[in-house]
């Protein structure tokens, strides 16, 4: 019995001896945990556990002085900034003391068995001058090194491949404010790793390759390249497909094609230096055989610019095939050498005679009155068309007025006309009695030129000297007609074979000549009483 109280007795003094040890170690332990990390405890990333909080501040210190950022480039390189190079210092508060002593370190049995992850801002210090020199002195910030963005655009026109987009280029060049913002961030968050491309440093472009206005553009642009113009000029044809309008084409702020007027305007201009006629020198073979240059011209083709621009611009949107002839202010007869082409009025002002062609065949020809020399009204010389034609117009100048049956204008107020009121033309009358500058035509000429010409008619005035005209000449032929017709004497029955000779011979004459003949009436009233005298035998 006293064996058995003595065996119990023991065994409460250990129970009471190893709970009293457990007791000490629990506590010992917690006072431990209560300035160090549990066991499986990370601080930022990094290990803790067991440390105190000066033993993780020492190891964080000890990494800060060894710290570098590595820097990616968009080119794939590689740049550095040490920690030292810009006196990178940690600045301790009681953050890492606090986060040991707000363990539950009397939870320590469990704890040690679970991991704990902790975060911190460690705060650093540097000099910020420092820094903006290590930035400015890395090689991606070279100017030289960048390469500056390119939007999206696109291709010239190619006849296999049409319009495609070309590729936008993203560049290397970087905004300084947003590059130095981003290595401030990772050199104050201690990242041992900056990628400039995520980091968002540099200058991008604003289109990129699958711009949906860009591919709308070259879609379009496409539908504008199946435009064919062919424009016929006479035996030539010009043709304007998307070869030489391709490039015309520019995008505007919201990416949309529009075709650039200086450029459809510099085309027709070239148009009109190749095809443009009106104001280029004329050269004439003249009725009498020799050839002529009428330098001052204002007659034949001129493309009008306003309406071709307008019609082109229009034709390449519609994207369709077209053939037709230019747009002209100004026409002309012929696109072949000579545009006035075999239908014109031949003006030798030196000869004071005109010739009226037609479809190449002389229609009449007449002898004139031109401007007065004298009186500095000389008919100016040129090629030109008529500006319209009109019966019975009234022509006014300073000190005149004057009617006519016949008008025919083609240098401004200067025209042909019938002058009634002259019994001669030709010769020298011009050079002392001659017109205000219009071509005076026998009233009979005038009619028959009238009924011949409309707008635009090719009249060509020059001077041929060697061709002068002398009233010796001109009455030569006349001058046989009045012996005829004097030579009729007394009018009877047998009279009628010399009185048809006299006519014959009168008709024959130019309307010129014509004035000359001095004794028509003569020949007039023969021909009424040989009429008479034959109506009242058959009485």
């Amino acid at each position: 019995m006293k064996k058995a109280r003595m065996k119990r007795k023991q065994r409460r003094k250990l129970i009471w001896m190893v709970a009293g040890l457990a007791v000490l170690l629990y506590l010992g332990l917690a006072v431990y945990f209560h300035n160090h990390f549990f066991p499986k405890t990370t601080l930022n990333g990094r290990k803790a556990g067991g440390y105190t909080a000066q033993k993780v501040m020492d190891e964080i210190t000890e990494e800060i002085h060894s710290y570098q950022l590595k820097i990616a480039t968009r080119d794939k390189h590689t740049e550095k900034i040490p920690g030292q190079d810009i006196s990178l210092e940690p600045q301790w508060g009681d953050e890492i003391t606090e986060l040991v002593h707000a363990q539950n370190m009397f939870a320590w049995p469990v704890k040690i068995f679970q991991k704990q992850t902790l975060k911190n801002t460690t705060l650093v210090d540097y000099d910020k001058d420092k820094l903006q020199t290590q930035i400015d002195a890395l090689d991606c910030m070279d100017a030289d090194n960048q390469t500056a963005p390119e939007n999206a655009s696109v291709s010239s026109y190619d006849k296999t491949e049409g319009f495609t987009v070309v590729g936008c280029v993203m560049g290397t060049t970087i905004d300084a404010e947003k590059m130095y913002q981003a290595v401030q961030e990772a050199v104050e968050g201690l990242k041992e790793n900056l990628s400039l491309e995520k980091a968002g440093v540099y200058e991008d472009p604003t289109v990129l390759d699958d711009d949906e206005n860009l591919v709308k553009a070259v879609k379009k642009m496409n539908g504008y390249a199946k435009t064919k113009i062919t424009f016929t000029v006479g035996d030539s044809k010009e043709v304007l497909d998307a070869s030489v309008f391709g490039d015309w084409f520019r995008l505007n702020k919201k990416l949309k094609p529009v075709l650039d007027q200086e450029c459809v305007k510099a085309y027709v201009s070239d148009l009109a230096k190749k095809y443009n006629t009106c104001y280029s020198a004329k050269t004439l073979k003249t009725s009498y055989g020799k050839t002529v240059t009428i330098p001052e011209s204002h007659y034949g083709w001129k493309i009008d610019t306003e309406k071709e621009i307008a019609q082109i611009t229009s034709e390449i949107k519609a994207g369709k095939a077209v053939e037709r002839e230019l747009n002209y202010s100004m026409t002309a007869n012929s696109h072949g050498k000579n545009d006035y082409g075999d239908s014109y009025v031949e003006i030798n002002l030196t000869a004071q005679h005109m010739f009226l062609y037609k479809d190449g065949k002389l229609v009449i020809d007449s002898d004139f009155v031109s401007g007065n020399v004298s009186k500095n009204n000389a008919t100016p010389t040129g090629a030109y068309g008529v500006t319209y034609t009109e019966k019975n117009a009234t022509l006014r100048g300073e000190n005149y007025e004057t009617p006519v049956t016949y008008w025919m204008p083609f240098a401004g107020n200067v025209g042909m006309h019938d002058a009634y009121w002259r019994s001669k033309f030709g010769g020298s009358i011009y050079k002392y009695a001659g017109s205000h500058g219009c071509i005076n035509l026998p009233p009979e000429v005038a009619k028959v030129v009238f009924e011949n010409v409309k707008k635009n008619y090719p009249v060509l005035v020059y001077e041929l000297p060697g061709t002068e005209s002398t009233d010796a000449t001109d009455k030569g032929e006349a001058k046989k007609v009045v012996k005829l017709i004097d030579a009729l004497g007394t009018i009877t029955k047998d009279s009628k074979e010399a009185v048809q000779k006299a006519r014959n011979a009168y008709d024959k004459l130019t309307a010129n000549d014509k004035v000359y003949v001095t004794n028509y009436d003569k020949l007039k009233k023969a021909e009424e009483k040989l009429q008479k005298l034959q109506k009242n035998s058959k009485e």
